[in-house]
């Protein structure tokens, strides 16, 4: 049973394929938000939050079902603590580690067995399985971005 979700999770890991094929180590480098964050932070920032979701889906397939307790003030301080840790990382890794982890989420989800799916879709976190939504906001600020840099 196909879901949406599986097609647009396969475009938008094209469209980081593609973009970590194309982006220039410099460019990786151009800061694209207000907070300091480099191209590569942000492919960086990706990266984490589809292991994350790999990760919880795991757990919860190994022990069980229970809604994630984390709210917006603990995504705010986890990216947060994130951004130092990430501007640390070669520019490169951090782009070639939001393809692993992209493609790593998003077999995780594909293999999903159905009750978990329909728990996972009650708790109303449209990010959870649409991993398409969180790369989508991102890489289109990313693409604006570096037209704009670019000249066009």
């Amino acid at each position: 049973m196909e879901r949406q979700y599986i097609r647009e999770n396969n475009a938008s890991r094209s469209r980081l394929i593609k973009l970590v094929e194309k982006v220039t180590d410099k460019e990786l480098k151009l800061v694209i938000y207000k907070e300091g964050w480099t191209i590569a932070v942000a492919l960086g920032h990706i990266a984490f939050w589809d292991e994350r979701r790999a990760l919880w889906f795991l757990e919860y397939r190994k022990n069980g079902f229970t809604p994630s307790n984390i709210n917006e003030l603990d995504t705010q301080i986890i990216n947060d603590t994130l951004v130092p840790f990430l501007l640390g990382l070669p520019v490169r890794k951090a782009a070639e580690l939001c393809l692993i982890y992209a493609e790593n989420v998003d077999k995780v989800i594909e293999g999903l067995p159905p009750e978990l799916i329909i728990k996972t879709e009650a708790m109303g976190d449209k990010f959870a399985l649409d991993r398409s939504l969180h790369r989508k906001m991102h890489l289109d600020e990313i693409d604006v971005f570096l037209q704009a840099k670019r000249g066009g």
